[in-house]
């Protein structure tokens, strides 16, 4: 054989041999499009200290107390941070429910190095519910409920890969449709709400991602976010059976308006994640 054709088999074997490492390195990447899911559980914290703010003579300014034609507080019995059991303070309340966190996810990731950077959206639904409410003394109960409709984010993340494991944070904006009810064991007044409502702010969490494959990932993550949910109003007006010294009029005789004193819609969820890249 002539040094040349040894020459040849030579490169020959060393590209064979160079073909599994670097496909290897490809499976590693975390680079490009992606289409994924994630699944988990969503939940609240505490918010015991919630309570029902009012507008008595309707100026826009919420902080009045109602009275009743006696001077005395209306609702000195007082409110919970949970949904009301009967139209007495003395019945308790339910807390809030947790639920289910799900999402269908779309990205980009570029790796430079072990350095990771990217951006997605993602659109889905976190299953939670969450009460206020307020008594008054003559009885009755004033409840106020959200919950999610749909939510979504748009976020960037960046991290670090160590072979077929990623590491990475991730944060952006977040945005959600809310279901909102009112429920009251008032029966003289007349009650009006200005229906769902659309609430934004803020993500940041972080999470970890593993190859199983070239094209496959799967993960955990932590995301905490932070939405404004201030829109949603709920009137006291008189009713044909409403008595003129009712404490809801005596403010103005449209009525009081009602609204929530946690502007914020706050939640944490942990969830799996899956990854298809192409």
């Amino acid at each position: 054989m002539t040094s040349r054709n040894q020459s040849l088999i030579s490169i020959g074997l060393l590209l064979v041999a160079a073909m599994p490492a670097q496909a290897s390195a490809q499976d590693a990447e975390f680079d490009g499009f992606y289409i994924g899911a994630t699944i988990g559980g969503a939940f609240q914290g505490d918010d015991a200290d919630a309570t029902l703010l009012f507008d008595r003579n309707l100026d826009g300014t919420f902080g009045d107390t109602v009275v009743l034609a006696s001077g005395a507080n209306a609702f000195a019995p007082g409110f919970c941070g949970g949904r009301a059991l009967t139209g007495m303070a003395s019945g308790g309340c339910a807390g809030d429910d947790d639920g289910v966190d799900f999402s269908g996810r779309i990205g980009y990731d570029k790796q430079i190095g072990n350095f990771v950077i990217g951006a997605l959206a993602e659109f889905g639904r976190a299953d939670i519910v969450d009460s206020v409410s307020g008594f008054t003394s003559t009885p009755a109960s004033y409840t106020f409920t959200r919950s999610i409709n749909q939510n979504g984010r748009l976020a960037a993340r960046g991290g670090i890969a160590m072979d077929k494991l990623l590491v990475y944070g991730t944060g952006g904006f977040s945005f959600a449709r809310v279901k909102n009810r009112f429920d009251t064991t008032n029966v003289v007044n007349a009650f009006t709400d200005n229906g769902n409502s659309t609430a934004t702010g803020f993500n940041v969490g972080g999470g970890a991602e593993y190859k199983l494959a070239r094209n496959i990932s799967v993960g955990v993550e932590y995301l905490y976010t932070d939405l404004k949910d201030d829109e949603f109003r709920v009137r006291a007006g008189p009713a044909a059976n409403t008595p003129p010294t009712n404490a809801f009029i005596l403010g103005n005789a449209m009525g009081t308006d009602f609204a929530r004193s946690d502007t914020r819609f706050r939640y944490q969820a942990v969830r799996a994640t899956f990854a298809y890249r192409f």
